[in-house]
């Protein structure tokens, strides 16, 4: 049957999906031609995940556009919407902290990392290598320069007013030309220009120093080593300040290793470093990573490539300059970038390969125990509560033996009572009431935390939808650790040693600590509730303004008399602050 769908594929670019037995879509490609693409995993050999790969195929559907660009949107848009197993790329890639300088008359300067595309790009500044680099940059500039540090304009001065780190503009006018020049300052210095920075902490480190206020002084000189240490990044030989990123790549042993420089203002302010396994072939691996890659940071200005990617298609859907640079300092550093990556994965392809082994061993090893004819998709539940209170679950999933976090998901339970067999009812009802409702990948397993009687009532919800699913439960002994696995009929004890063994305990501390964090959340929120609650003189309103400005208890415990008092009256103020003391 397959080869008579070969046999009618035309030499025409398009997209392809593969489907399993049961006809989920397991794997999203492109290509320039799609019967040479198709023909190419079946009629030749392969290694690594593209043979695991061409082992599922049981069928597969093309469709035909008539441009490659097209074929590239339409990839990443199949992609997106399928969430296929084998399209493994920023799966779970992490964001990049930026610091924006808000629009705003007096504007404001903040981390985001949810970056609205919509927002003028000129105001966005990064990325930057981790969240505590872009925080310090944002609290040296509020330091130096006093922009507004309210989201809201409150009726009187805050603290910040007081210290002199803001002008007071809730209350006070300020000329906007003041305004203007601090703007312009902060934009140079977020461009890369720290002279004025450097010159004005300086020059108030020789004030203080001549008022014999050490230590105010030490305080700026801390700042100043900060900037000529941390910020000042490593120089290359480009001087036209353009923003630019730079892609290096190495492959070995069916992985693709890539490398990128982040260059603004003709410095590495960073660089991004990822390893993939090999499905397709590296040029499409690796033209389809950087296409993805801009899904979770900003386009700069120029993208500089290897020789391998189509610029051209990048260029077209990007809409950014991209080049394949052939000689002078452009080349250099792209081969400074393959370089990084070649080290990177040589430095970890001997760990990646044994914990390859050692999942693929451990997983093949449960599916024998469990007499499964297959063990892709596992699904892990626990619960937590605080003695009947703040009821919640959580599940994680494992995919192939790793953690699929865009998978996970928080359950809050409706039942506030110490039931532990209600808990693990209402949370697999929920979960599996909308996977049959929205069609859900189904899972080959289920694992719950508990003894016998949790795996029954998990077990009666399954059979009640009539849905065909391994469902286990892992037991802990008198220590609270976990030492055999249960299936309705019997009990199998796991070598505490084996493989195995740390794999089960791997996804249960997985599940546990994503379960506790949401528990600690809810419990936050409400505690936070129930003392507002019970404070004369915070009612509704002020309790709404509370949580809008403090978002947590932790926050509003730390914050000053006086900074409380901008939105409460002195007295109950103080009451709040004496009923947070001990908490």
């Amino acid at each position: 049957m397959l080869q008579e769908k070969l046999n009618l594929v035309p030499h025409k670019p398009g997209c392809y999906l593969m489907k399993n037995e049961v006809g989920t879509i397991i794997y999203v490609g492109k290509a320039k031609d799609l019967k040479n693409r198709l023909n190419s995993y079946f009629h030749s050999s392969h290694t690594g995940k593209t043979a695991k790969l061409v082992s599922e195929i049981r069928d597969f559907e093309y469709i035909v556009v008539s441009s490659e660009t097209e074929s590239l949107i339409l990839e990443l848009n199949l992609i997106k919407k399928h969430d296929p197993k084998y399209n493994i790329l920023l799966r779970d890639d992490k964001t990049y902290p930026y610091i924006e300088l808000t629009n705003d008359k007096v504007p404001r300067l903040s981390v985001v990392r949810s970056l609205n595309k919509k927002k003028n790009k000129s105001r966005l500044f990064g990325p930057y290598p981790n969240v505590v680099a872009a925080r310090k940059t944002v609290n040296l500039l509020n330091r130096v320069y006093p922009l507004r540090k309210c989201t809201t304009y409150n009726k009187r001065p805050c603290l910040y007013y007081h210290i002199g780190q803001c002008l007071g503009y809730c209350t006070h006018k300020v000329e906007q030309a003041k305004i203007d020049n601090m703007v312009h300052d902060i934009i140079r210095f977020l461009k890369g220009d720290h002279t004025l920075v450097t010159n004005k902490i300086k020059e108030e480190i020789e004030m203080y120093s001549k008022d014999m206020q050490y230590e105010k002084a030490l305080e700026l000189k801390e700042l100043l080593d900060y900037i000529n240490i941390t910020l000042v990044k490593q120089k290359v030989e480009i001087n036209d300040d353009l923003d630019r990123d730079i892609f290096g790549y190495y492959t070995d042993n069916n992985y693709l290793s890539i490398f990128v420089f982040f260059i603004r203002a003709s410095k590495i302010q960073g660089h991004h470093h990822t390893i993939i396994p090999l499905i397709d072939g590296k040029e499409e691996e690796l033209t389809r990573y950087i296409a993805k890659f801009y899904e979770k940071a900003l386009i700069p200005k120029e993208v500089l490539v290897p020789n391998l990617v189509d610029s051209k298609l990048l260029e077209s859907y990007l809409n950014t300059k991209v080049k394949k640079p052939e000689k002078g300092t452009k080349k250099k550093l792209i081969t400074m970038a393959s370089d990084n990556a070649k080290r990177e994965l040589e430095e970890k392809i001997t760990l990646l390969l044994k914990d390859e082994e050692k999942i693929t061993k451990a997983n093949d090893d449960l599916r024998k125990i469990l007499k499964m004819d297959k063990l892709e998709r596992i699904e892990i539940f626990d619960n937590a509560h605080l003695f009947g209170t703040y009821n919640v679950s959580g599940m994680v999933v494992f995919i192939d033996g790793k953690p699929a976090k865009n998978e996970y998901r928080k359950y809050k339970i409706s039942n506030d009572k110490n039931d532990d067999y209600g808990t693990m009812r209402e949370v697999i009802y929920r979960r599996y009431f909308r996977v049959l409702k929205d069609n859900l990948p189904r899972p080959d397993l289920i694992i719950v935390d508990g003894g016998l009687g949790q795996l029954h009532v998990a077990k009666e919800v399954i059979d009640d939808f009539n849905m065909n699913i391994k469902v286990v439960s892992l037991k802990k002994d008198d220590k609270h650790s976990t030492n055999s696995l249960l299936t309705i009929n019997e009990e199998i004890n796991i070598e505490k040693r084996s493989e195995l063994f740390h794999y089960l305990e791997r996804m249960q501390d997985e599940v546990h600590n994503f379960t506790i964090n949401y528990h600690k959340q809810i419990r936050s929120k409400g505690a936070y509730s129930s003392i507002l609650d019970t404070i004369p003189g915070i009612g509704e309103k002020r309790k709404k303004e509370l949580l809008k400005k403090y978002k947590s208890l932790t926050n509003i415990k730390n914050q000053s008399l006086e900074e409380l008092e901008t939105i409460l009256p002195t007295n109950v103020a103080k009451e709040l602050l004496i009923n947070l003391k001990d908490l």
